[in-house]
């Protein structure tokens, strides 16, 4: 039986959370959910947007599904992924049929170094300067490396591409490059390359194709991927994971959209999509691929909510993707 803590979160992310439960539940999954609270909300309600018993049911987890927070995401998403030691972030790009994009037929999967990098956040001023420290290890490096290369061949992709700019930052840039290159020649099979990130950005708006695993430091992670879901077709479709040791969050990357909350309008597929990623990661990938089937079928029908050029509500689109488990 794996333990899931459910924290559902602000805004839209109740009403996402909801409809893939409810995906879920057309399953017989040996799961156990237990709810927790966390946000905006919570930190009016009770002083913390974190409050202490929702830590540590998260800690006592095997995953952890979260839907999305607000003005307090960096007391809420950023400290469970620092407390639950989630040292990858996981955000696949994937064009669906049916959804307007720049290009067609493009499958990336960027892996982002989650501990490090300037996102540890050690900052200081000193009279009219202000100053932050990037911090690269070869540990964190080469752990992360060798999630890209194990990710690229379990999925049988073919190339993982490392971004950096060790032209520029010899020291840190050069240490995740150096440490890139060294896991390389352990999967001979597997093509790396690697481009500077400011020529990888023309890259992915040009030609994304020629992407496949991408790894990366932390900032440079969090630039790219959303980038490369802006190439895919937005947000609305962006799932991501966060790998522990033990517990791992998944979590879709859109905020908690306060402008459309309450409304039924929320596009659920990014939150459906990270419980499939979750699926993954315990090993159902049947179950995952059915789901995912289904709803790209949804969407390619037009039964989807305004975001994605359709006119139904969130739980509308639900009760649509649920229907065609069985096409």
């Amino acid at each position: 039986m794996k333990k899931i803590a459910v924290i559902p979160g602000d805004g839209i992310g109740k009403e996402v959370m909801n409809s893939t439960l409810k995906v879920l539940s057309a399953f017989d999954f040996p799961f156990q959910y237990e709810w927790g609270e966390a946000g905006d909300e919570t930190k009016e309600k009770t002083g913390e947007a974190l409050p202490e018993e929702t830590l540590e049911l998260c800690k006592k987890s095997d995953a952890v599904l979260f839907g999305a927070a607000g003005e307090t995401a960096a007391d809420v998403i950023v400290r469970l992924r620092r407390e639950l030691n989630t040292f990858a972030n996981i955000r696949p790009a994937k064009t669906f049929r049916g959804v307007k994009s720049l290009f067609e037929d493009v499958d990336i999967v960027i892996v982002r170094e989650n501990t490090e990098c300037l996102y540890k956040g050690i900052e200081f001023e000193v009279e009219d300067a202000a100053a932050g420290v990037r911090i690269i290890s070869k540990k964190a490096s080469q752990k992360i490396a060798e999630y890209a290369f194990s990710l690229a061949k379990r999925e049988r992709r073919k190339k993982v591409t490392a971004l950096h700019k060790a032209n520029v930052m010899r020291k840190t840039c050069g240490m995740f490059r150096d440490v890139c290159r060294e896991v390389s020649k352990r999967y001979p099979d597997i093509e790396f390359n690697e481009y500077y990130i400011d020529a990888a950005c023309m890259y992915m708006v040009l030609d994304p194709w020629r992407f496949d695993v991408v790894v990366t430091t932390n900032m440079f992670g969090d630039i790219i991927s959303d980038l490369a879901a802006g190439v895919v077709g937005g947000l609305g479709l962006a799932p991501s994971a966060n790998i522990g040791e033990k517990t791992s969050i998944f979590e879709p990357v859109h905020g908690s959209a306060p402008d459309i909350a309450g409304k039924g309008i929320a596009n659920p597929s990014a939150m459906i999509l990270s419980a499939t990623m979750m699926l993954r990661h315990f090993g159902y990938v049947d179950e995952a691929e059915k789901i995912e089937k289904a709803l790209e079928k949804t969407i390619y029908e037009g039964k989807t909510t305004p975001d994605l050029g359709g006119s139904l509500g969130t739980e509308e689109m639900t009760s649509e993707i649920i229907k065609n488990f069985d096409s």
